[in-house]
């Protein structure tokens, strides 16, 4: 059983992988696959989106299955499927085998964990993504890890081409051609706070060396949810009389179980992992199906659930009592991506997860520090002189797992505002120096081109009077897209540059009165 749950394990994490790169334009407007159905099955994102927005609108078949999948066998999604939890699997493997560290006993940890969630998403908040497994896996490869990787691989196969070596050289690009058609993205991306997101990600991996599979069993949510759904399963333990305490099972136990305490086995614990069932060597132990629920009952004390619950209600004003949440205070350069719901039905709503800005194929959309405070942390920002909102694209919204983008067709999405444009006249080439530039309207994608010319008379010191053409932004045809700010030739701070007001999606932040 145990080889069969590693082949499991493997199928499920190459399906993740495999979808997680065809997160990606394929040169149509359509990706083809179900990129996001892992997240569509995540049921701690369902439910603390369900309660934080106190609608229902999201897909949940995928999340029934899981659920009744945990209810009938146990923590199956946690031993036999989760990504995450297949690295922590690979990543606990490199511990050398040595007298293991006292386990910490601490696996309450992830239920208070699950309590303070849950209860700030009552009252609005939407903070799981944050440390949901998948959410974090999928926004750490997408953000640090598959960029490092692209970016050594490819260095790797420059200097072999700069070093022309006979037959290594024609076969390194023999095999680069086969990367680039099903591994490399077209081209390179790049993200802010991508060591920051590396070494977060890096830093979880690394407490399998403390403890194998040290987060699943005390810090990851979802496995406590799982688990409290797990609590009268009908996959059930037995030990017989055979068993004579020799503690092999507490060496090969995935979860923070208690095998080796016969009848006070923790069932919520229990991954399903079926190792100790392969290790005993008495043959005492036996998984089956009953209706008996044998095993400790979970005590998580009622004053510390309380002070978790009562931290995730404290939680929500502590977050919200920022001047940004005030009209016409909020950060400038905010520009959330076309389909964007209201600021704050999209914040209830992102679980931080990087499939957008892991599908932008302008490399735009980068992950928000402060610019929407600490609520908003992770969240997808457009970034325009990194990269423009592309105007026949609407990638964004078909992979956003909780409608916080919502999918737009190409006529919606041409009738979207996400910001304004502005010129800065003292650094605009020709108002500030009297020399031609015609950039920003040979770029605009509006039919009609949301940059028109006025033709002045100027003259240039000492030299003789000419005709020019100085810029202008039509506010009613400008769609803040940005690619105007991306190809400015002004270096540093370009001369015209796009901010959120008059996105479509506010009603106080404009700046024409309706």
């Amino acid at each position: 059983m145990t080889k069969i749950r590693r082949l499991t394990q493997a199928v499920f994490l190459l399906i993740f992988l495999w979808l997680f790169l065809q997160t990606e334009s394929k040169g149509a407007n359509e990706l083809g696959y179900p990129v996001k159905v892992f997240l569509d099955a995540d049921p701690l994102i369902f439910i603390t989106t369900s309660l934080s927005t106190r609608q229902f609108d999201l897909p949940f078949l995928l999340v029934l299955v899981v659920i009744l999948a945990t209810v009938f066998m146990g923590r199956v999604f946690c031993g036999w499927v989760c990504p995450l939890g297949t690295l922590h699997n690979l990543a606990g493997a490199l511990k050398k085998k040595r007298p293991s560290a006292k386990p910490l006993n601490a696996y309450r940890w992830k239920y208070y964990i699950l309590i303070f969630l849950l209860v700030s998403s009552v009252f609005t908040l939407q903070p799981a993504g944050v440390m949901d497994p998948i959410a974090l896996l999928i926004r750490s490869l997408s953000l640090a890890v598959y960029p490092a990787v692209q970016y050594a691989t490819v260095s790797v196969f420059n200097t072999l081409y700069a070093w022309q070596l006979p037959l290594v050289t024609d076969g390194s690009e023999w095999v680069y051609g086969l990367l680039k058609k099903g591994f490399l993205s077209f081209q390179q991306p790049f993200f802010n706070q991508a060591v920051f997101t590396g070494l977060v990600f890096l830093g979880i991996l690394a407490l399998n060396l403390r403890e194998r599979r040290f987060w699943c069993k005390y810090l990851c949510p979802l496995g406590a949810l799982l688990g409290l759904l797990s609590r009268y399963a009908l996959l059930n333990r037995s030990v017989s009389e055979g068993c004579d305490g020799c503690g092999v099972c507490v060496e090969t136990c995935q979860g923070a179980a208690g095998p080796d305490r016969k009848d006070q086995w923790i069932k919520a614990e229990c991954l399903a992992c079926l190792n100790c069932d392969d290790a005993c060597p008495k043959n005492a132990v036996r998984f089956g199906f009953s209706a008996k629920a044998p095993g400790a009952t979970l005590d998580l004390g009622r004053r510390r659930v309380i002070g978790s619950a009562l931290a995730g209600v404290v939680a929500v004003p502590a977050l919200r009592i920022t001047p940004l949440r005030k009209a016409g205070a909020a950060d400038p350069q905010l520009i959330r991506p076309p389909g964007s719901r209201e600021e704050r039905e999209f914040l209830r709503r992102c679980v931080k997860c990087g499939e957008c800005m892991k599908v932008c194929i302008t490399n735009g959309l980068q992950p928000a520090l402060l610019e929407a405070d600490l609520e908003g942390i992770w969240s997808p920002v457009l970034v325009p002189r990194i990269g423009y909102c592309e105007y026949r694209c609407t990638l964004c919204g078909q992979v956003c797992p909780t409608g916080a983008i919502q999918k737009l067709s190409l006529e919606e999405k041409a009738k979207v505002k996400i910001g304004l444009a502005m010129i800065d006249k003292g650094r605009c080439l020709p108002f500030a120096h009297g020399m031609s530039c015609i950039v920003c309207e040979e770029v605009c994608p509006t039919p009609k081109k949301a940059i028109w010319f006025e033709e002045v008379r100027v003259r240039d010191r000492g030299g003789p009077e000419r005709i020019l053409k100085q810029p202008h932004v039509d506010l009613e045809l400008c769609i803040g897209c940005g690619i105007c700010e991306t190809k400015c030739p002004v270096l540093g701070r370009p001369a015209i540059t796009v901010t959120s007001i008059g996105e479509s999606r506010s009603r106080d932040n404009q700046l024409l009165l309706s």
